[in-house]
């Protein structure tokens, strides 16, 4: 059966706004890849090796998560019990911008841009016709 749509929209609603700060035990993380049907694998910003979370029922088939998102994780929710799992997530980031723009926003996790830098150097050859071959004409 399927859950009410009540549900849904209060999940989607409590995952639209980024939190006001975050706990000590909090963090933000990139999500790697998906290591099972509710297991994934997060990184942190300054952490180098991997942990893996677990998304709880109320996100589950509800909100997708995808390689290169972001989500809000709680690394002692599992510190009493004796598993792999390093954490809990406890929110999906959906609206990156307003993330970005809070105090605790991690540094590394800084957007990129898509285009390489512009270098001076280089001539732009943008409406030019290639360089003749001289060697052709010339015997």
């Amino acid at each position: 059966m399927a859950r009410p749509k009540r549900n849904l929209l209060a999940t989607a609603q409590a995952t639209s706004s980024p939190p006001a700060s975050l706990d000590d035990n909090h963090a933000i993380a990139c999500v790697q890849k998906a290591e099972g049907k509710n297991l994934y694998l997060v990184k942190l910003p300054k952490r180098p090796d991997p942990l893996l979370v677990e998304m709880p029922a109320r996100f589950r088939s509800q909100i997708w998560v995808k390689p290169g998102g972001y989500v809000l994780i709680d690394t002692a929710a599992f510190l009493d019990r004796d598993n792999k799992l390093d954490g809990e997530i406890v929110n999906v980031v959906r609206e990156e911008k307003e993330w970005r723009k809070q105090s605790y926003w991690p540094p590394e996790f800084a957007k990129k841009s898509t285009y390489p830098e512009d270098s001076d150097d280089e001539e732009s050859t943008v409406g030019k016709m290639p360089p003749s071959d001289d060697s052709d004409g010339q015997e």
